[in-house]
């Protein structure tokens, strides 16, 4: 998927050492060590996939006596979780690499990784060409990070990008990077077996595997113990989810995965992330359908709105057949909201087919979209087979077209909630008005409300809707919940 997940992030998320600090603390007790002897900072970019992946770095350097930091300045060990799906990205995480260089400078000893997507595609040209990073640990190394640590810190040359046909890290318990302690994620398979034309993930993240139906489910019920209400099942593909017990060769769906984690407690909210249209089928949908806590919420990557463009991206199906799979989705979920990937400006993408993406926007009514120009990446079947053709001017103004389409679709979604009252999950404070209370409805549709006594992070709340813009329901909480 050209965006794996939704939520690309342009600001890095931080490890917040008052959380951290609590659970490396019980961590140590278990081991006998002290965290206090060597410490790590890790900023996390791209999609929420790459999150996860940092609370499993997370958990495995606490394992080996690292304590979390907020201040880089501090920090024995530097990291950032990177991202290639954009060149942006890429460039964003040269620039911080030139920061974290300016801290070394200032305390030698400290050691620099790069991890993720940008490890995997670049390699050992980081380490030769930026000179900036003493390791690189790709996707699937995050258990070797304790040894190239050392192998870093004795001056040598630390990389490990080796894929997997197995690694899933379905052992590792993550350590949960979210201050909030409402929401987490729960990485369920890893890999994607879709070539995309335009897309690296499958020479990042390699094939796709699924990890263990119950450590899944056990993942879900213990954060559910602690307090957790809601937790997403991440996948490149989470629809293609497929493991096959060897005790008995039972077969699990990504559907029967659903309604097992749906079966953990009915104020469990469950959501995943992302659907490829091929693969989700109509068990998913009767899932959400028969589960109240399985949120009525479908991000559907569309791309383009053209046949033979969507044919250039190797996307295998048409708009036609896209069309059918929205329209079966509010068939058997009416009050689903959709969201979107849009790609302006492919290679070779005429005006006519450009306004086939906007039309097809219009019929699918999405809530919201993630929205990007065509930026070629190295290595990718795009790359390799066709011209990136499309001017970057033309790009851009098809994208702001796109940006403002979008706009006036959400905005109009969003007015069609104005009376209605929803059962919102609070999050934790509106970062506009530390008075106002932020979460979501099923749909995940910001909501923001007037804080109530009585109420915290963490409980559900009726809010009926009062006012909105394109991006946020406004309005306050009516009656308490029974």
């Amino acid at each position: 998927m050209y965006n794996d997940n939704p939520t690309l992030e342009t600001t890095p998320k931080v490890l917040d050492p008052k959380r951290q600090g609590e659970v490396f603390s019980e961590e140590a007790d278990k081991n006998g060590s002290s965290t206090e002897e060597r410490k790590f900072y890790i900023e996390s970019y791209g999609c929420q996939m790459n999150f996860s992946d940092s609370e499993i770095v997370a958990s495995v350097l606490s394992e080996v006596g690292f304590g979390a930091t907020r201040d880089m300045e501090e920090a024995d060990l530097i990291l950032i979780n990177t991202c290639s799906i954009r060149e942006k990205a890429e460039d964003t995480v040269r620039k911080r690499l030139r920061i974290f260089d300016k801290v070394k400078r200032k305390r030698p000893g400290t050691m620099v990784g790069v991890l993720g997507c940008m490890a995997e595609r670049l390699k050992t040209k980081l380490l030769d060409e930026e000179k900036l990073v003493d390791l690189v640990v790709g996707p699937d190394a995050y258990r070797d990070l304790p040894k190239l640590v050392d192998t870093a810190g004795s001056g040598q040359k630390a990389v490990n990008v080796f894929l997997s046909r197995e690694e899933t890290y379905a052992d590792i318990n993550p350590m949960r990077l979210d201050t909030s302690g409402v929401t987490a994620f729960i990485s369920i398979m890893r890999g994607c077996d879709n070539m995309c034309s335009f897309c690296v993930v499958p020479f990042t993240r390699g094939r796709e595997r699924s990890r263990n139906a119950f450590t899944i489910v056990a993942e879900a019920a213990q954060l559910f113990e602690r307090g957790y209400r809601e937790v997403t099942l991440l996948g490149q593909n989470v629809d293609s989810y497929k493991w096959e017990n060897p005790e008995n060769n039972e077969v699990y769906s990504f559907a029967r995965i659903l309604r097992m984690v749906a079966d953990i407690h009915p104020d469990l909210r469950v959501r995943f992330s992302t659907s490829h249209p091929k693969d989700i089928t109509d068990d998913v949908m009767y899932a959400i359908g028969e589960y109240e806590n399985i949120c009525n919420y479908i991000h559907l990557p569309v791309q383009s709105g053209n046949t033979r463009v969507l044919d250039l991206m190797n996307r295998t199906y048409t708009r036609e057949w896209y069309m059918e799979k929205v329209k079966r989705i509010y068939e058997l979920i009416p009050d689903c909201a959709i969201s979107s990937d849009m790609i302006s400006g492919f290679c070779t993408e005429t005006e006519e087919e450009h306004r086939d993406t906007l039309s097809i926007m219009k019929f699918a009514q999405y809530s919201m979209s993630y929205m990007f120009m065509y930026s070629e990446r190295p290595g990718t079947l795009a790359e390799r087979k066709y011209e990136d053709d499309v001017p970057e001017d033309v790009k851009k103004r098809r994208l702001q077209e796109i940006i403002k389409l979008q706009s006036e679709i959400s905005l109009r979604h969003n007015q069609k909630d104005i009376g209605k009252t929803f059962k919102v999950l609070i999050e934790g404070d509106s970062k506009k008005d530390p008075n106002d209370f932020k979460g979501r409805n099923s749909q995940n549709k910001m909501v923001i409300f007037p804080k109530e006594k009585g109420f915290q992070p963490g409980d559900y709340a009726r809010v009926k809707v009062r006012e909105v813009t394109s991006a946020t329901l406004i309005g306050n909480m009516v009656k308490e919940l029974s």
